[in-house]
């Protein structure tokens, strides 16, 4: 086996006087500024009845409801002490460099602000989910790659060609080598084990293939619910498959049978609403096409 690639970025893009730009934040932005763009474009075309303006107060809805409701989340299902922060550490819940945030927290805090958003300007709620779910994965794969940049939420040692070496799981690769001789040769010969990049995969899965999908599948109009029923589908079954290869938060461990995981409890409703929306698509009414903006000229 050649020597893996060893993951070990500088998390730091820029230090700006005593402000330090991380890439995983940078990555965030980036999305949600694509997400913006991508969202005016189909505006233009007039896949949601809206102005420009209400657009931007969509957008920053959604956004703040990805940062507090993935905090939150995250606070109340992956957070290592439990509950006890509530009325111990309440402050714990804005150091978000302390854990991260949860995906299906911030899904759930852009669908109550999408359904507030919604109820305002009049619009039925699911044409709204619909319009925003091919923006989204486009912030998905771009956090997976922060992850992998900040080499965290690493696979399980695999023997892949294009297994790699994440130097943070150091602590990790020496207890499982500890009692297996061929682990213990694969740590003295590469410092540490080779493991599956697994937020690679959520990259291309959650990232690349939905994005891919969702934005084609919506080019033209779609029965109500089709696509959020796509979105919902896919990345359940994405997310629970990818699960099996990445190693589970050290916090958590398996919940049940050596192999279940939290992400997997919680991909299972979606994989369920997927269908159950996909179902209901059938008999719904297409969202006709609003009068598209004319392009401007010089």
């Amino acid at each position: 086996m050649t020597q893996p690639f060893v993951v070990q970025f500088n998390p730091v893009v820029v230090h700006l006087g005593p402000v330090q730009v991380h890439w995983y934040g940078l990555m965030y932005l980036i999305g949600f500024l694509g997400a913006w763009l991508l969202g005016g474009y189909r505006r233009k075309q007039g896949r949601l009845p809206v102005s420009r303006d209400a657009l931007g107060d969509l957008m920053f809805y959604g956004m703040m409801g990805i940062i507090l409701g993935g905090r939150i989340w995250y606070m109340l299902f992956y957070y290592a002490g439990g509950f006890k922060w509530i009325w111990t550490d309440p402050l714990a819940l804005f150091r978000v460099w302390d854990g991260g945030m949860s995906f299906h927290g911030g899904l759930v805090g852009v669908l109550v602000a999408g359904y507030w958003w919604s109820r305002r300007h009049r619009l039925h709620f699911f044409d709204t989910v619909d319009f925003v779910a091919p923006l989204v994965p486009l912030g998905l794969g771009l956090g997976r790659l922060g992850n992998f940049i900040n080499g965290e939420l690493w696979g399980k040692p695999g023997g892949v060609p294009w297994a790699m070496i994440f130097p943070n799981a150091r602590d990790e690769d020496a207890a499982l080598a500890a009692n297996d001789p061929h682990l213990t040769q694969l740590m003295q010969q590469f410092g540490g084990l080779p493991r599956h990049p697994s937020q690679l995969y959520e990259l291309a899965l959650e990232g690349v293939v939905m994005f891919s999908v969702l934005w084609l599948v919506s080019m033209k109009p779609r029965p109500r619910y089709l696509i959020s029923g796509l979105f919902a589908l896919m990345y359940g079954c994405f997310r629970f498959a990818v699960e099996f290869v990445r190693v589970p938060d050290a916090q958590l461990g398996y919940l049940a049978w050596g192999w279940l995981t939290m992400g997997q409890i919680q991909s299972l409703p979606l994989i369920a609403v997927g269908i159950i929306l996909l179902w209901m698509s059938r008999k719904a009414p297409t969202l006709p096409l609003a009068a598209a903006e004319p392009s401007k000229t010089a």
